[in-house]
């Protein structure tokens, strides 16, 4: 039988040594056929320095790799994407959260090639964009439907650790939808080589600007749907060029505001120092991220959030938000701050209740649900 993700155990976190469901590794749960390999491998983990981590994702990646190549020598074109999307999210796990040692960088190359042998054979195919900002290449991932007439498009904003290979299931959601999608790695990671500051929205304004200047793309419609960092990203971008931006769907997001209750900035401090506990990379290297405390936090909202870049009331276009109840990096205040604000019947929210970061878990409700929604508001 196969293990289905409703059940693993319910336990948000970011323990690297355990598999649960809205845990570290709800980032790909729902790209992994074989919960069970997922759970053997890391039981087998000691560290997630590199000299650990990374071989035991890579073999596995590997293995996946040569299954796919061997069936589409066959002409199983179907069985062998699928083969290569396994081995492309195992590459995955083994770069996260960045190229940030050699070993990282080698398997981060892993995972590009084997979503590139997935997406061979797609049909409408992938194309890779150069998008032009002030001189600065971004790469980024575009598809469209076939039509005779303009379509309506989608950019698909990354997050701080996942990668435009990781959202090829989003770009398929919009496809399913008759809508184009532009994919774009989050700046300071894969190939946006913007660093992560607010000045960088003039890189997503830029993605937009592409899309609404290609030809099948009617430019009256082009909406924005972002995960995680991304989901504040999305919003940052939709106050910025509201002119450009008719429709937004925000997975979690944070900071929206200014004044964060004691609950949340415990739950914030706890989550980011769990992750300050973990180092990602070679062993005299930084811990993922650095510690942290309620001053920190405070400055980090004061200079990032929506309210203090005064976007907020400048986002007139529909959003739709969605998180769990339980998230400790983007608190649910931030949701209830959003719908006290704007014009009444644009913005509106779903939130899960005792699920974590993203709501990663109910994916397959929430992922299908926003781009039925964005096609029908574009």
């Amino acid at each position: 039988m196969v293990k289905l993700i409703s059940e693993l155990p319910h336990k948000p976190g970011e323990n690297p040594f355990l598999v649960a469901r809205g845990g570290f590794y709800r980032r790909w749960l729902q790209m992994i056929n074989d919960l069970d390999l997922l759970e053997k491998t890391v039981a087998t983990l000691t560290s997630t320095l590199d000299a650990n981590w990374v071989p035991a994702w890579k073999k596995i990646g590997k293995q996946f790799e040569s299954l796919g190549d061997i069936e589409e020598k066959k002409g199983n074109k179907i069985e062998a994407r699928e083969l290569f999307l396994q081995a492309k999210t195992f590459y995955s796990i083994g770069r996260f959260p960045a190229e940030v040692s050699t070993l990282k960088a080698e398997v981060s190359r892993d995972c590009v090639r084997a979503y590139k042998k997935a997406s061979k054979h797609l049909n409408p195919p992938i194309q890779d964009v150069e998008i032009d900002c002030g001189g600065i290449k971004i790469k980024a991932h575009y598809r469209t439907p076939k039509s005779e007439t303009k379509v309506p498009a989608v950019l698909i904003m990354c997050g701080a650790d996942v990668f435009k290979e990781d959202r090829g299931w989003a770009a398929d959601m919009a496809l399913n939808e008759g809508m184009a999608s532009l994919v774009m790695d989050a700046p300071g990671t894969g190939e946006n080589p913007f660093p992560w500051e607010p000045e960088s929205v003039k890189a997503w304004e830029a993605a937009i600007d592409t899309l609404m200047e290609r030809p099948e793309i009617d430019p009256e419609r082009v909406g924005a749907f972002g995960v995680s960092r991304g989901g504040y990203s999305v919003l940052q971008l939709a106050g910025t060029a509201p002119d450009k931006v008719k429709a937004v769907v925000a997975i979690a997001g944070h900071p929206f505001h200014n004044n964060p209750s004691k609950e949340d900035l415990d739950l914030i401090v706890e989550t980011r120092n769990e992750r300050a506990q973990f180092k990602f990379g070679e062993k005299d290297g930084p811990t993922w991220v650095p510690e942290w405390s309620k001053q920190k936090e405070y400055e980090t909202s004061k200079a990032w959030s929506l309210e203090s870049l005064n976007l907020v009331d400048k986002m007139t276009m529909p959003i739709l938000l969605i998180n769990g109840d339980t998230d400790g990096l983007a608190p649910i205040s931030n949701i209830y701050f959003m719908l006290e604000h704007g014009q009444p019947g644009l913005r509106s929210a779903k939130i899960y209740k005792n699920s974590g970061h993203c709501a990663f878990e109910h994916n397959s409700e929430w992922g299908p649900a926003s781009f039925k929604w964005l096609a029908h508001n574009l």
